[in-house]
């Protein structure tokens, strides 16, 4: 019999706030999200049937470049913790649990990576 509280005996088994911080910053980033989508469907769509040479000039100019990098940058990391959360609810076996959060974070950083390097290649080369 023991004669600890159930607080004191939960106590030093993990940090409560951790969960509200990764779901404030979901949220975060899901709203920064729907702004940007809107600019590049709209952006996207305005230039349809534009040659690469209108559209190469389009990508070299600063705000167009900044708002690209925004939402490939915010787009992967919503991914990412959309991800996390559905690998940590849904994946039981521990080996299999830490090799999918490994290789997913691994495949969206450099997804992402080569992503916004894409933009900037694009941006910096004309």
């Amino acid at each position: 019999m023991s004669l600890l509280t159930p607080f004191k005996r939960a106590s030093g088994l993990g940090s409560t706030s951790d969960g509200v911080k990764h779901w404030w910053m979901q949220r975060m980033t899901a709203v920064a999200l729907v702004p940007l989508t809107f600019w590049v469907a709209f952006a996207v769509a305005s230039h349809t049937g534009s040659d690469y040479a209108t559209v190469a000039a389009w990508f070299t100019q600063p705000f167009t470049t900044t708002m690209l990098t925004l939402f490939v940058f915010t787009a992967f990391l919503h991914a990412s913790q959309g991800l996390t959360v559905v690998i940590e609810d849904y994946i039981h076996h521990d080996g299999v649990k830490v090799t999918a959060l490994v290789g997913m974070k691994l495949a969206l950083v450099l997804l992402g990576t080569s992503s916004i390097l894409s933009i900037l290649r694009t941006a910096f080369a004309g």
